[in-house]
């Protein structure tokens, strides 16, 4: 048991025994007895308790003592280690600390020192280095070892940068020695291009940039190989020359000159020239090439012409100047070759398909089986300068396009298609052309629709006229069904319209890609020609009632054609089309819709200027006045003058249906026009009614006389007769006149309460008006007008 433990159970036993003893001491009623027992128990307990605690305590205590001796002995040491310790420290401060802080400083000195004299050292070396590398240039110079000059130049070059890039440490020697470095590049790149000048040698047209063929014979292009006799100097070979110019980094500009002169004097000028002829020649010290031109010669060169010239020059120019390794900084070893292909192969390839390639592509699809010569002869001509290193393998523009002769084609029938259309609509719209039912139209034949599926017909299927069209194996249409009523059209337009066919036809005969080609092609046509003639002509077309009368026969036509257009393609076509979305119909409605506005502003412009000429006619009042009878007769004249020379105009131009409905839409309004006018007077005299009349007169018998819709005059008579079907205000007119010499009883009579032919054209109102202008005011007046209801 620990002392703690047994000190706490004595603690408890004295509490236990004061609290007995307060117990009691407060309860008298306790047996005495019994409590004094259990007392004693208790104390006797107590008393071994302390016992316990007392033996325990001296246990421990004996054996701390030994410990506490050790402590204290260890302490004692510990203090004696301390101030030998703080003896020690003292020394270092004092002494040593000293002589470290200045053993620290001299070795910092000495190091900055070294630092220096190495800096300095390695600028010497550096500058050294530069000294000798320009003096081993100048010798290499003299003695022409070009490519040992430039790359001592390098070297110097390496020096100087390194020089400039040592921060804080700057020298005005550099400056000087730049300056110095400058000078020596330019001398040797000097002279280096004095030798490449005697190398390559141009001789050129007196006019330079000229590309006329004259020019480009006068060209010459001369490639030294060995020294001329007749010289001291020794020519550097090529092979020095270059690669000092390439060390130099001056390589690149030599060649794209060299290149540009090689294409604006020698390639380019075999591409478009067709009659120009390489003419290569040898000599002993030099290499020669120059041109001729052939007397007979075609307009356009075949591709495979081209490219044999072509093919010759480089040749040439890789046997003797092209074929040379170098060693290019950062690229390795590379040929002359190959750094003028990278520098000219693009220009030089868009030339030959802009300018030969384009040329050559078939305008007919019959013809696209023969250019499969053209491609073999590209792939040959790719794989010629790939092997002569000017090309790289991957390499294919010319073959890719060549190759794509489909697209192309399509591509160059759709232009060419568009630019004569264009040009068709720019054209001038009064050149016409008679269009009547039965005019035989050049129409692809049509499949009979029992004989199967979707057959394309044969390529060579013949033409037939429009009026034997057959829908069936047993019946056959009217040859007037789908027919347009005779009227003239625009020469453009009709041949517009068999453009569109013609293109039709040859998308039929050629692959997928081209057929949906040529087929958009021909929308865009339409769509274009409704934008374009409006506009183009749109002066015309508002001044001119002649050409806006043939511009809307000319949409009509279009649109008559575009109603079946896309059908009699349907079955010709490739499955692309042939499943009915090879349509026009939808441009009908709007083509319809340009010719009608067209004309109708015409027809409003025209009802303009005769409402314009009637308000001269000073509402037709006071017609005794013989001023007043002069200006409506003189608007009466002018108003019938307007529609005979209208229909002047539009005679045998409009169709006759149109022509009688426009000139009657016309001369119903110079109609209505009097009429309203006269009826709207108050008061009508007797002379001024029989003015009136005659006035009136004169259009009756004169107004029909408009109607000449045929160049025959026997023909136009049945038509001048049907005038009260085309005048919608004709009899309303001939009522007028009637009233105007009638008395009050057959005016009563002429209406037959509200059953007669008078009423039919006016109201009772404008009749009473009529009658109160005309009759004084009498019973009989009254009494007529009373039956007027």
């Amino acid at each position: 048991m620990s002392l703690a433990a047994a000190v706490g159970r004595a603690a408890m036993a004295a509490r236990a025994g004061s609290l007995v003893a307060a117990v009691l001491a407060h309860s008298g009623r306790l047996d005495k007895e019994h409590l004094g027992a259990r007392v004693g128990r208790l104390s006797r307990r107590v008393e071994e308790l302390k016992g316990e605690v007392c033996t325990m305590i001296n246990k421990k205590y004996s054996e701390f003592l030994p410990s506490m001796q050790s402590a204290e002995d260890l302490v004692a040491q510990v203090e004696g280690l301390s101030s030998n310790i703080d003896l020690l420290k003292a020394g270092i401060e004092n002494e040593v600390q000293r002589d470290l802080n200045v053993a620290v400083a001299e070795f910092t000195e000495l190091k900055q020192q070294l630092e220096r004299d190495t800096l300095v050292l390695s600028v010497l070396k550096k500058l050294q280095e530069f000294d000798t590398t320009i003096k081993e240039c100048n010798s290499a110079l003299q003695e022409k070892q070009y490519v040992a000059a430039a790359q001592q130049l390098e070297k110097a070059r390496s020096s100087l940068r390194s020089l400039e890039s040592r921060r804080g440490f700057e020298l005005k020697i550099l400056k000087a020695l730049g300056t110095e470095l400058t000078v020596q590049t330019q001398n040797l790149i000097y002279h280096l291009g004095e030798e490449w000048q005697k190398l390559i040698v141009w001789k050129l047209p007196p006019s330079k940039g000229s590309s006329s063929l004259e020019a480009v014979v006068l060209s010459e292009l001369h490639l030294y190989m060995v020294p001329p006799q007749d010289k001291d100097t020794a020519v550097p070979p090529v092979a020095a020359v270059l690669q000092a110019l390439a060390v130099l980094g001056e390589l690149h500009s030599k060649l794209k000159d060299f290149g540009h002169l090689l294409l604006q004097y020698i390639l380019k000028p075999l591409i478009s020239h067709p009659a120009l002829e390489p003419v290569p020649e040898e000599q002993p010290d030099v290499f020669i090439l120059r041109f001729r031109s052939q007397e007979l010669a075609l307009d356009e060169s075949s591709p495979m012409e081209v490219f044999e010239k072509i093919r010759l020059v480089f040749e040439v120019l890789h046997k003797y100047l092209l074929n040379v390794p170098l060693e290019q900084p950062g690229e390795g070893r590379v040929t002359l070759a190959e750094l003028l292909g990278e520098l000219i192969w693009e220009e030089l390839s868009d030339c030959l398909i802009h300018s030969c390639l384009v040329n050559s592509i078939p305008t007919n699809s019959s013809k696209l089986e023969q250019y499969k010569e053209v491609i073999e002869s590209t792939e040959e001509f790719e794989k010629a300068l790939k092997k002569m290193q000017f090309l790289k393998e991957d390499t294919t523009a010319l073959l890719k396009y060549a190759c794509n002769v489909d697209s192309h084609f399509a591509n160059k029938k759709c232009q060419d298609v568009i630019m004569a259309a264009r040009n068709l609509m720019t054209s001038e719209i009064h050149n016409t052309v008679k269009i009547t039912p039965d005019s035989s139209t050049a129409l692809p034949e049509l499949p009979d629709p029992g004989s199967g599926d979707h057959v394309k017909m044969p390529r060579g299927s013949s033409l037939v006229p429009s009026g034997t069209v057959s829908v069936g194996t047993e019946s056959r249409l009217s040859p007037l069904t789908l027919c347009l009523p005779s009227c003239r059209i625009s020469c453009s337009v009709q041949q517009l319209v068999e453009l569109a066919y013609h293109t039709l036809l040859e998308a039929t005969a050629s692959t997928d890609l081209c057929c949906v080609q040529l087929f958009d092609c021909v929308r865009n046509i339409f769509q274009l020609f409704y934008e374009v003639v409006p506009t183009y002509h749109r002066e015309n077309l508002q001044k001119l009632p002649q050409l806006a009368a043939i511009h809307h026969n000319n949409c009509m036509y279009i649109a008559h054609h575009l109603l079946t257009l896309g059908h009699q393609f349907r079955y010709r076509s490739t499955s692309v089309l042939s499943n009915g979305a090879a349509t026009f119909v939808d441009l009908v409605p709007g083509f319809r819709r340009l010719g009608m506005e067209c004309f109708l502003a015409q027809m409003r412009v025209q009802k303009g200027e005769i409402l314009e000429r009637l308000s001269s006619a000073r509402n037709f009042s006071n017609m005794d006045d013989e001023e007043n009878y002069c200006a409506a007769n003189k608007a009466i004249k002018q108003v019938l003058h307007q529609l005979r020379r209208l229909g002047m105009v539009w005679q045998d131009v409009l169709p006759v249906n149109v022509y009688c409905k426009a000139m009657g839409a016309l001369l119903n309004t110079a109609l209505a026009e009097i009429v309203t006018r006269i009826a709207a007077l108050e008061d009508i005299s007797a002379e001024d009614a029989d003015r009136l009349y005659s006035l009136c007169r004169i259009m009756v018998e004169e107004g029909p006389q408009v109607f000449t819709p045929l160049l025959e005059e026997d023909k136009n008579k049945k038509y001048q007769e049907e005038v009260p079907v085309y005048v919608q205000k004709w009899m309303t007119f001939k009522e007028l006149m009637i009233i105007l010499q009638a008395n009050l009883q057959e005016i009563v009579d002429q209406w037959a309460d509200g059953k007669g032919p008078l009423a039919e054209e006016f109201s009772a109102a404008e009749v009473k008006s009529l009658i109160r202008a005309l009759f004084q005011n009498t019973e009989r007046r009254a009494a007529a007008l009373a039956k007027i209801k």
